[in-house]
C-alpha cells in the first residue's frame, strides 16, 4: 500500500500563539491616530557680542581767540553828525518892495507895519527903521534918555522905531521895515545892508524902488 506523505507537524511552540476563535475574541481598543505635532517653540538664539556703538563725531571747538585790534581812527565829525548850517548857508529874509517917495516912505511903512499886524504879527515882531527924519514916537522916547529908549527896545513889547544910523545897535527880529525917507546914497545902502542881517523872515523897504534896486544889486 502507497505509502502517503504526512503533513509535516509542526510544533506547537514554533507555530506561535494562535488565534483566538472570533466568537470569543474581545477587540482589541484603537490606537489613537498621531495628529500633526506642533510646531516647536523658537529656540532662543545664542546672544552675540556686544559691540560698542562709536560715540557721534563732534565738530572740533575752535579755541582760538580773538584778540582786539587797535582801534581804527575816530570818524571825522561830519560823519558822526548831520553838518549844522553856518551863517552863510541860512536861508535868507525873503525882500518887500512898496514904492514910495522920500516924503511918503514914513506913511507907507507906518501903512506896512498895521497890515502886518492885521495879519497876525505881534508888535515885538517888528522893527522899523528910517534914513532920514527919525519917525515921531523914536524922536519922543530919546527925550527920556538913551538907556530907557533902548530898554524898551530890549524889552521886545512894542513896534521898535529906530535911526538906520544906530541900527546895529538893534537885535533881530522877524519882520525889519525901512523907510528910505532920506539921507544919502550911501546911508541908504547901509541901512539896507544892516536891515537885512536884522530880518528874521521878511524884509520890507519903502522908498524909490530905482534907488533901492541899485542899492540891492550892489550886493544887499
Amino acid at each position: 500500500m502507497p505509502l502517503i506523505p504526512e503533513e509535516p507537524q509542526i510544533h506547537e511552540k514554533a507555530q506561535g500563539p494562535r488565534a483566538t476563535p472570533a466568537s470569543g475574541r474581545t477587540a482589541s481598543t484603537p490606537r489613537p491616530v498621531p495628529g500633526p505635532r506642533p510646531a516647536a517653540p523658537p529656540r532662543p538664539g545664542r546672544p552675540g557680542p556686544v559691540r560698542p556703538t562709536a560715540p557721534a563725531q563732534r565738530a572740533p571747538r575752535d579755541t582760538t581767540t580773538t584778540k582786539p585790534g587797535p582801534p581804527g581812527p575816530a570818524a571825522p565829525a561830519a560823519a558822526q553828525a548831520a553838518p549844522v548850517a553856518n551863517a552863510a548857508t541860512v536861508a535868507a529874509p525873503q525882500i518887500q518892495l512898496i514904492p514910495a517917495t522920500p516924503d511918503g516912505a514914513l506913511d507907507a511903512a507906518e501903512e506896512a507895519v498895521d497890515l502886518l499886524l492885521d495879519s497876525g504879527r505881534t508888535p515885538g515882531d517888528v522893527l522899523v527903521l528910517t534914513t532920514g527924519e527919525p519917525h515921531p514916537w523914536a524922536a519922543h522916547e530919546l527925550s527920556f534918555g538913551d538907556a530907557a529908549y533902548w530898554a524898551q527896545h530890549d524889552a521886545g513889547d512894542d513896534v521898535f522905531y529906530a535911526d538906520a544910523a544906530v541900527a546895529e545897535r538893534a537885535a533881530t527880529r522877524a519882520v525889519v521895515v525901512v523907510a528910505v525917507n532920506g539921507g544919502s546914497e550911501a546911508a541908504a545902502a547901509r541901512a539896507l545892508g544892516v536891515a537885512h542881517t536884522r530880518a528874521g523872515a521878511l524884509l520890507i523897504v519903502c522908498g524909490d524902488p530905482q534907488r533901492i534896486n541899485s542899492v540891492l544889486g550892489a550886493g544887499v
